[in-house]
């Protein structure tokens, strides 16, 4: 485990000593946390867009004409 140390605003730090106070858990914690979703939503994003990099637009289409053209299930209509 590694420590750092993080200079923070006041009120981002009192924000964060509130939520953690009504989360019950700690300052650490909170922010360990918070930063790890950002961490995964960012490379998540760097995912999709080197997935999307590798779309082919002609195969898509190629592998949507095989799908069996039928109408909507009732429930899907408006």
């Amino acid at each position: 485990m590694s420590t750092i140390s993080l200079r923070l605003p006041e009120s981002l730090h009192r924000q964060l000593r509130e939520l953690a106070k009504r989360e019950g858990i700690s300052i650490n914690q909170l922010a360990a946390s918070a930063l790890g979703e950002k961490v995964t939503a960012l490379l998540t994003e760097d995912y999709l867009e080197h997935r999307a990099n590798r779309g082919d637009r002609a195969k898509f289409l190629k592998a949507l004409d095989k799908v069996k053209r039928t109408p909507p299930d009732e429930n899907d209509v408006r």
